[in-house]
C-alpha cells in the first residue's frame, strides 16, 4: 500500500499518486474554532461525508479525514476512513482531550481501537494527542492494527511529538505510523507541520517540513513481518508482570 499524508487545506487537495490519503484533525472545518465547532459539526453520513466520498471515489484513492462529528446531543473531534469506491470503513472518536482546546467543546470516545481492513492492511484510527499515550497505541498492536493512521493538530512549541514520540511508538509497538499534521495558524496557535510516516523499524520513511506539501511511503506486511521477527517487544511482553500498572 501506498500511503501519502496531504499537509495543507483540504481545498488544496490534489491528485495524489497513492492507496490512501490521510490528512490533518479537523481538516473539514478548523481545529481552534470555539463555539463554531458545533455549529458546523455533522453526522458520520452527513454532507461532508457524502463529498469526500465522492472525492474518494473521482481520484480512486481512500481517504482518512478529521471532522467534528455531532450525535444526538453530543460533539466527538472524529476521524472518518473512505475506500476508493466512497464506501465509510470506519470512524473513530477522539478518545483522549488535551486540554480546554478539547474539552470545552468535545466529549470523548468511548472505543479504544477502531480498525478496517483496506488493500489487505489492518488499519487503525487514533486522533493527535490519542498517539502520546502508549497504552492505547499498544492495544491497537495486540488487536492487530499494522497501519496506525492518526490526523493531528500539533502546535510549537511540541515538535518532540513528530520528530521523537512518534518514531517511538511506532518501534516499541511494531506498527506503521501515519501522522498527518496541520501547518497552518489559528489565534494564537502555530502547527508545526513536520508529518510523517514511520516504519516500524522506527525508521521515518517520509517528512514533510513546516508548510504545504504532500509526503508518500510505502507500507508492506512483509516489512512489518521482517521486523517483529528482528525487534522482538510484542512476542517478549510478560503481562503476568503488568497487572495493576495502568490503573
Amino acid at each position: 500500500m501506498r500511503v501519502a499524508i496531504h499537509q495543507g487545506p483540504l481545498g488544496d487537495l490534489p491528485r495524489i499518486d497513492a492507496d490512501l490519503v490521510v490528512t490533518a484533525e479537523m481538516i473539514t472545518t478548523g481545529y481552534h474554532i470555539g463555539a463554531r465547532t458545533h455549529e458546523l459539526a455533522e453526522p458520520a453520513d452527513g454532507p461532508t461525508a457524502a463529498r469526500l466520498s465522492a472525492l474518494a471515489r473521482r481520484t480512486g484513492t481512500a481517504l482518512a479525514y478529521g471532522y467534528p462529528e455531532t450525535d444526538g446531543e453530543h460533539v466527538y473531534n472524529s476521524v472518518q476512513l473512505v475506500d476508493a469506491a466512497g464506501r465509510r470503513l470506519a470512524n473513530y472518536r477522539k478518545t483522549h482531550l488535551f486540554g480546554e482546546l478539547d474539552k470545552a467543546w468535545f466529549t470523548p470516545g468511548d472505543e479504544a481501537v477502531v480498525q478496517a481492513d483496506l488493500g489487505g492492511v489492518r488499519v487503525g484510527l487514533l486522533i493527535c494527542y490519542d498517539v502520546e499515550f502508549p497504552e492505547l497505541v499498544r492495544a491497537h498492536a495486540l488487536a492487530g492494527t499494522e497501519l496506525l493512521v492518526v490526523p493531528t493538530a500539533l502546535m510549537s512549541p511540541y515538535e518532540i511529538v513528530a520528530d521523537t514520540l512518534v518514531p517511538a511508538r511506532a518501534y516499541e509497538s511494531q506498527l506503521f505510523v501515519a501522522y498527518a499534521n496541520r501547518c497552518d495558524t489559528e489565534r494564537e496557535l502555530t502547527y508545526c507541520g513536520r508529518s510523517c510516516v514511520v516504519a516500524p523499524t522506527g525508521e521515518v520513511l517520509a517528512r514533510a517540513g513546516a508548510g504545504p506539501g504532500v509526503i508518500a511511503a510505502g507500507v508492506t506486511r512483509d516489512a512489518l513481518a521482517a521486523s517483529r521477527l528482528e525487534n522482538t517487544h510484542l512476542a517478549d511482553r510478560r503481562p503476568e508482570l503488568y497487572r495493576g500498572t495502568t490503573a
